[in-house]
């Protein structure tokens, strides 16, 4: 095991620059999910609020499945969350 601990610190050493290079470009992908997770949390906020005000009451709640659909689709998942809400008013 003794002589191949070299050839052990080599592999690792290019596992982490493997690591390093991937997470660089996943970086802004991770960030532009971020952002639209927080953008589709304030779009449903205000959404609702305007919606209640104009007398319709679909209340479209605030929660990790409702995020994660506005964080992985953009405002056409916040559309769609909407879609369903008027469905099930119907």
């Amino acid at each position: 095991m003794e002589k191949y601990i070299g050839i052990i610190f080599i592999v690792a050493a290019c596992a982490v620059a493997l690591l390093i290079g991937a997470l660089r470009r996943k970086s802004e992908w991770l960030l532009n999910l971020l952002l639209r997770g927080i953008v589709g949390t304030i779009a449903i906020y205000f959404v609702n609020l305007g919606l209640e005000k104009a007398g319709i009451y679909i209340h479209i709640g605030l929660n990790a499945a409702t995020v994660l659909t506005a964080a992985f689709l953009g405002f056409p998942g916040v559309a769609a969350l909407y879609g369903i809400g008027f469905y099930q008013m119907l």
